[in-house]
């Protein structure tokens, strides 16, 4: 299954740990990592996307090809978006969203991702999540939750606990409810090229700002997203410098 594309947006600047995509992991940039992630598919068009000279010298040198794109992109979305308009890439084109911060992803989740657009017509969006059954994740706000539909699009997002059992979370707060599956969102993101050119013609919602959720602008907009289920969350992202060591450990257990 490779009918689609994947871009890997890659920025120098982060709050918590700048210059984190060239950040060296078992000799390695972690650019370099994600990006043999991406090469596992087979998918033959993969782009690292960035605003920074550094990145794109990194991504080149072990033969990346790069987009460079606008410094003042508010998030991967607007980014990736540059890059279809930049390429020229029909509206009915699939994108998948690879994070630079992710060198554990494994590949299924990559196609599964892009697999949720290639067999929902109607949905402009796709992403995954998995189930939770711990009650601390459940009421963390970082732990973003989302509701499905019937048929598996996502109705709503929100960092906090929902769905709500009203009578259970009233006496106790201990665990979550069994009344019906509750869903960690996992922030793999794949998109219709159409729906991005959208994107950036959209409004910002005041839902967005309060949760501080990008996807539910395409929600707010009635935009579908598809929501694949799997059984696991995918391995760990480094978001701080404590998940260098810690990924670095697991990339050896992988060699």
């Amino acid at each position: 299954m490779s009918d689609y594309k994947i871009v890997i947006p890659a920025r120098y600047g982060s709050s918590r740990l700048p210059g984190k995509p060239l950040i060296k992991l078992k000799g390695k940039s972690m650019i370099q990592h994600v990006y043999e992630r991406a090469l596992d598919t087979g998918v033959a068009d993969i782009i690292v996307a960035t605003d920074d000279d550094r990145i794109k010298q990194e991504a080149e040198s072990f033969g990346a090809q790069v987009v460079m794109t606008s410094v003042d992109h508010e998030n991967g979305t607007e980014r990736i978006a540059e890059v279809a308009r930049k390429l020229k890439w029909g509206d009915d084109e699939i994108v998948v969203n690879l994070q630079g911060d992710e060198p554990l992803i494994p590949k299924s989740l990559i196609e599964i991702t892009a697999k949720g657009l290639m067999d929902h017509s109607d949905a402009g969006m796709a992403s995954i999540c998995t189930p939770l059954s711990d009650a601390e994740d459940g009421f963390d706000p970082n732990v973003v939750k989302v509701v499905l539909d019937s048929r598996g699009m996502a109705m709503y997002f929100s960092r906090a606990p929902i769905p709500w059992d009203r009578d259970l979370y009233a006496k106790s707060k201990d665990a979550l409810t069994d009344a019906m599956p509750v869903y960690r969102h996992i922030g793999m993101y794949g998109y219709r090229v159409g729906f991005l050119n959208q994107y950036t013609q959209m409004s910002s919602s005041q839902i967005e700002q309060v949760e501080s959720l990008e996807q539910l602008r395409a929600l707010y907009h009635g935009v579908k997203i598809h929501m694949s289920v799997i059984d696991e969350p995918p391995g760990h992202g480094i978001d701080t410098p404590d998940d260098v060591a810690r990924v670095e450990s697991l990339l050896g257990a992988l060699e």
